[in-house]
């Protein structure tokens, strides 16, 4: 039985087909304590790192690191996805070093965006929660594919901003022009509307997949609630030099 698609790896039929012997079923309770210890450790890495930076350390290798080590986790987390209850906490220290780089120099030119940018994150995905509960947005099949196109269309644009880096060209994306603001504010909604895909997976699978499957749920959050975070703390960064 087709269970639909999502545009978050995490939540594709590959990893969740299989079948186990386990009797202990995936719950919804598992995965949101495994999800809060993983952003435990990502704001506890972030706050260290904002601690080492203001001390007049160079935190430049902590953001290249981290996003280099969060996709190489994400790789083998796709190729051995029984070693998720192991890799799924690393992925979160090294998706902390990124994010308390990131965080650091935003922190350092405004000083309150960060905490600004926590708070639109937690609000967002309580009303995107919300509107899943209520069935005011409904996830049908046409609305899957549009948001699977958009995310992946989005991916592939900051997969080749990043490499054309290498090669001393800079992308419209990471400045301050209208058109970089209006990708941001795309990249966001579609970051946001990316949590109800996950949202719909796990009750499709709750009560369902084996117990260590929550594993593989939280990790899937954890890059959904990472990447909608990194947009909006962007977009207001962005707005803020703008005006």
């Amino acid at each position: 039985m087709n269970l639909g698609k999502t545009s978050n790896p995490a939540f594709t039929g590959f990893f969740w087909d299989e079948e186990t012997a386990s009797s202990k079923k995936m719950s919804v309770r598992g995965i949101l304590i495994k999800t809060f210890v993983c952003l435990a450790i990502i704001a506890l890495i972030t706050v260290l790192i904002w601690y080492y930076y203001s001390n007049g350390n160079n935190i430049k290798w902590f953001v290249t690191g981290g996003m280099i080590g969060a996709i190489v986790v994400s790789i083998v987390i796709s190729v051995r996805k029984d070693w998720a209850p192991f890799l799924v906490p690393i992925y979160a220290v090294v998706k902390g070093f990124f994010i308390g780089g990131i965080t650091s120099f935003a922190k350092a030119k405004f000083p309150d965006l960060p905490y600004q940018a926590i708070g639109v994150t937690v609000i967002t995905f309580f009303v995107m929660l919300t509107l899943y509960q209520t069935r005011l947005i409904v996830v049908t099949k046409k609305l899957r594919s549009i948001i699977i196109v958009a995310c992946s269309t989005i991916f592939l644009t900051y997969i080749i901003s990043w490499i054309l880096s290498f090669f001393g060209i800079r992308s419209f994306l990471w400045g301050t022009s209208w058109v970089a603001i209006v990708f941001n504010i795309i990249a966001a909604i579609f970051a946001s509307l990316s949590l109800l895909l996950d949202f719909d997976y796990i009750e499709r699978k709750k009560n369902k997949a084996p117990k260590e499957k929550e594993w593989l749920a939280t990790w899937g959050l954890l890059v959904t609630i990472v990447w909608l975070y990194v947009e909006i703390l962007r977009l207001m960064r962005k707005l803020s030099i703008k005006f």
